[in-house]
């Protein structure tokens, strides 16, 4: 794959690790739960219990707050469940990471003045987000960088709101397991959660109609931004009708500062553009109109059921492109796609080529601003109207550039996204001459 070189959501199950679960899949709520329950054996469930609740859509319980709940680490539960444990650590070999910035230069232009212009490289395994959120160049300030990172930082967010706050050194200090079992199970093997409080928050009644094995991706793979006051991490929208670029956009634009000026992930010096910096919408992008399989959640595609060498049935914990599940593609994708690897790399060098041809038109248009802004030649209102244009554009190129499917999830919305980005940035350069 040229350019950015991400398979069909590579690393989509970031949010899915136990997502799909062989061992039951017991949804009831119990009552007087323990904060911090011990490991214990389960019934293993049998293949037909196992089809059975892979077809049928799946109620995700939400995580109560305050509980003083602690983590289970991850290698607890591997002498239970070795198949599932071991197809989790089979992540570790994922480990091969691009250069984005090298990849695509023109993203220094676009984020200067922000981390990402800094350091911004692939995703890999999920078993290595604790180091490479703390190894990467970008200034980390606070704990809420650790949010996906970590399950100690999804129990310490549980249990108080204000560990978002942290500095991030104090949380680092806490880590006793990385990405793990507790983000989509909390401490119970075969029962599904949503122990990232801000998706139930955003959702609210909306959140019953998705299936648990979607929404345990939709945790961290969805648009976020941190609360200017609280520091939380924070979804831009309340109710999955105001879940598009569309509405995220507004809500960005409706959250004013004390100077009455929209929210801001950074101002850029050169140019005096309000940013910001999308992040990884990929809840946001498959559950739209026109998303890929509305039939079918994450774990489908990305997780699956794999057989042991003693003939048992699990869930498979090895996150991956369906791509690399030969298994998969021959038993379930080919026999509808005929060649699914061949489609999805069609739209995938389409979506690329154009992403990248208009985020260097963008550079350059900025550029040209940055001048415009230097040399004093624009008048107030073109320069307020310039910033705005910029600020659109770069939104609706970034919800594509960085939502990992490369347009497959959703071809029809990353061209949307495209088109606006295009028109928003045909306006930018009347303004400043190109």
């Amino acid at each position: 794959m040229e350019n950015k070189q991400k398979e069909i959501m590579l690393f989509v199950g970031l949010a899915a690790v136990g997502a799909l679960t062989a061992f039951g899949a017991v949804m009831n709520n119990k009552a007087g739960r323990e904060a911090n329950p011990q490991p214990v054996a389960a019934e293993p469930a049998d293949t037909e219990t196992t089809t059975a609740t892979v077809s049928e859509s799946i109620t995700a319980l939400v995580a109560e707050k305050g509980t003083g709940v602690k983590v289970t680490k991850s290698s607890d539960w591997a002498e239970q469940y070795p198949n599932e444990y071991n197809t989790y650590v089979k992540n570790d070999e994922n480990d091969e990471v691009h250069s984005y910035i090298e990849l695509h230069p023109y993203i220094t232009t676009l984020y200067s003045g922000y981390g990402f212009a800094i350091q911004y490289g692939s995703a890999r395994g999920h078993t290595y987000v604790v180091e490479d959120v703390t190894s990467t160049g970008r200034p980390h300030k606070l704990a809420n960088c650790f949010t996906c990172k970590t399950s100690d930082m999804t129990a310490a967010a549980l249990n108080d709101n204000g560990a978002y706050a942290m500095p991030f050194e104090d949380m680092e200090a806490q880590i006793t397991d990385a990405f793990g079992c507790f983000h989509c199970h909390q401490n119970e093997p075969g029962t599904l959660y949503v122990t990232h409080s801000y998706l139930a928050d955003a959702m609210g009644d909306d959140l019953s109609k998705y299936d648990a094995r979607t929404l345990s991706c939709a945790q961290c793979h969805s648009e976020y931004y941190f609360d200017p006051e609280t520091k939380a991490t924070t979804l831009g929208y309340v109710g999955h009708d105001n879940a598009t670029p569309d509405k995220i956009l507004e809500y960005y634009n409706n959250l004013l500062d004390a100077d009455g000026n929209p929210f801001a992930d950074w101002v850029a010096e050169d140019t005096g553009v309000r940013k910001l910096k999308t992040q990884h919408p990929e809840f946001e992008t498959i559950t739209a109109a026109g998303g890929i399989h509305p039939d079918m959640n994450c774990a489908t595609c990305h997780m699956g059921t794999a057989t042991a060498d003693d003939g048992t049935t699990f869930t498979n914990h090895y996150w991956s492109s369906p791509l690399d599940n030969q298994e998969l593609l021959d038993s379930s994708c080919n026999v509808c796609h005929g060649d699914l690897t061949a489609a999805v790399e069609k739209i995938q060098k389409e979506t690329v080529a154009r992403t990248d041809e208009i985020g260097e038109s963008l550079a350059a248009a900025n550029e040209a601003l940055a001048a415009k802004v230097a040399d004093g030649s624009l008048s107030d209102e073109d320069l307020a109207k310039a910033r705005d244009l910029a600020r659109t554009a770069q939104w609706y190129w970034d919800f594509v550039f960085v939502e990992n499917s490369d347009g497959v999830h959703n071809k029809t919305l990353a061209a949307d996204c495209l088109d606006k980005a295009e028109k928003y940035l045909g306006e930018l350069n009347e303004i400043v001459g190109r």
